[in-house]
């Protein structure tokens, strides 16, 4: 580990312990402050040091690997946003407000396009790692996962491509979306359906209707 990985390692820690001291100031003193303070610790100082770490490591698409003398850029990524993996609830409080979790995930980094609707029970470990088209529908418990991690030699190989969702098209219920992953505009993605690395999903005319259906997933 690098001394900015050993770092980035404790920063999760060090947000909670922002939070537990906010909370325990907002007892002791109940006022808007503290509540302010919170506000930053959760969701202000975890997205500024991730932009800071974007200025200096912007790609974050490759091939790498954890273990060794390089720093890995999806390593401290993974760090930054962990407290939002962990804790769920945080981003779902967000869908209360129209267009603020789309709004969330673009400060991310990642690109969203307008009139999207995210079912609160989405999960997406790589916010800066997606693009999604207008008017796409991501239904219930809908996984996004930008990175493959797997074992080679004594060494583990990470694997980073940005997952693309195309203009309207439609994720059903529990769903999960490899790296890599492309699904074309007006796609149907159906019930459970799991999409494994590079897979490309195509939009598809069934004879008997007009609806949309999925074609044979390629490599």
């Amino acid at each position: 580990m690098t001394i900015l990985s050993k770092i980035l390692y404790v920063f999760p820690t060090l947000i909670l312990l922002l939070v537990f001291s906010n909370l325990f100031w907002l007892i002791i003193n109940p006022s808007f402050l503290p509540l302010f303070t919170l506000f930053i610790c959760l969701y202000i100082i975890p997205l500024l040091v991730y932009r800071i770490h974007q200025y200096f490591y912007p790609n974050l698409e490759d091939i790498s690997y954890l273990k060794g003398k390089e720093y890995n850029p999806w390593w401290g990524t993974q760090q930054i946003q962990i407290i939002y993996n962990s804790f769920s609830f945080l981003e779902k409080i967000l869908h209360l407000v129209p267009g603020l979790f789309s709004l969330w995930l673009r400060l991310w980094g990642a690109k969203i396009g307008k009139n999207v609707y995210w079912v609160p029970t989405v999960s997406i470990l790589d916010r800066p790692l997606i693009e999604v088209g207008d008017g796409a529908i991501i239904g219930h418990r809908t996984v996004f996962c930008s990175h493959n991690v797997k074992p080679k030699k004594d060494n583990l190989i990470v694997f980073t491509k940005k997952i693309k969702v195309g203009n309207y098209a439609f994720i059903s219920g529990d769903v999960g979306l490899a790296p890599g992953v492309e699904i074309e505009e007006k796609a149907f993605v159906p019930y459970g359906e799991k999409l494994y690395p590079r897979v490309k999903l195509k939009a598809n005319k069934t004879e008997n209707d007009n609806s949309l259906s999925t074609q044979v997933k390629e490599n």
